[in-house]
């Protein structure tokens, strides 16, 4: 991530914290949309995404354009973020994006966790062949992708969540599938204060189990963990975990690898 992207993405996230306003599922829903068409726009995305061009000039275009068809908060939004300077066309598009999940995450009750959502969507889908397929082909169509989210979602997830996945599988930016619904809920994790921690061990946690490494893994990381469990039998003992790009490998599986690349040296 270049310089310009970092300080872009710090300006328009403080934009979501102007005192007064409402961030509620439509914004989100809108900003989503409108990614989407600047990305399938290649005059648009590179009018918006000029660097050297007038921030003033780019605002009035996003305004002209998106005045009608996103909510007024969106369009805050998105003139914040056009106003910006970014590294690349791309990382505009990312940083849209990043804006639609953070407003997304504002407007769910505290009751719902997105993340966990995500999580268990991508569970499913890593573990069904033919619907990942499906989902990420380059050959499908965007429509019917997004027709089979609805599908396979609506009414068993929170709105946001829906919206979310739809988003994704439309403009996956060549991203596979599991990438995209990590990246979301990190995102919408990170939003809420949290970090995910991602604990792989051979057989089920107890709620004890992972109650004692969640106070530990808070206390190391200095931060609350929303805690995701995967089951690997190939693991054969132990866990491992990972936080974003830190990971901690305690399994016992690893320890004999390495105890066999010592044997061999």
């Amino acid at each position: 991530m270049g310089s310009a992207t970092r300080e872009a993405l710090a300006t328009s996230r403080a934009a979501l914290s102007v005192p007064g306003s409402t961030t509620d599922l439509a914004t989100g829903e809108s900003l989503f949309g409108a990614g989407r068409v600047i990305g399938s726009s290649s005059q648009l995305l590179s009018a918006l995404g000029d660097a050297s061009a007038d921030a003033a000039a780019k605002v009035t275009l996003v305004r002209a354009v998106f005045g009608a068809s996103v909510t007024p908060r969106a369009l805050d939004l998105l003139a914040a973020a056009v106003a910006e300077r970014w590294s690349s066309h791309d990382d505009l598009l990312a940083g849209i994006e990043e804006l639609g999940l953070r407003a997304s995450a504002l407007s769910v009750s505290t009751e719902t966790s997105i993340e966990g959502e995500l999580f268990s969507f991508g569970k499913t889908v890593s573990s069904d062949a033919e619907l990942e397929l499906a989902l990420a082909s380059k050959l499908g169509k965007i429509d019917a992708k997004a027709a089979l989210v609805e599908k396979l979602l609506a009414g068993k997830v929170s709105g946001q969540t829906l919206a979310i996945v739809r988003h994704l599988v439309q403009q996956p930016r060549g991203r596979r599938i599991g990438e995209l619904l990590r990246q979301a809920a990190s995102v919408v994790a990170d939003q809420a204060g949290t970090s995910i921690a991602t604990i792989t061990s051979a057989s089920v946690l107890t709620h004890a189990q992972l109650d004692r490494l969640r106070k530990s893994l808070q206390e190391r990381h200095g931060r609350a963990l929303t805690i995701n469990q995967v089951v690997d039998p190939a693991l054969v003992g132990g866990v491992r975990v990972q936080i974003g790009d830190l990971v901690i490998d305690g399994s016992i599986a690893t320890r004999l690898a390495d105890l066999r690349l010592q044997l061999a040296s």
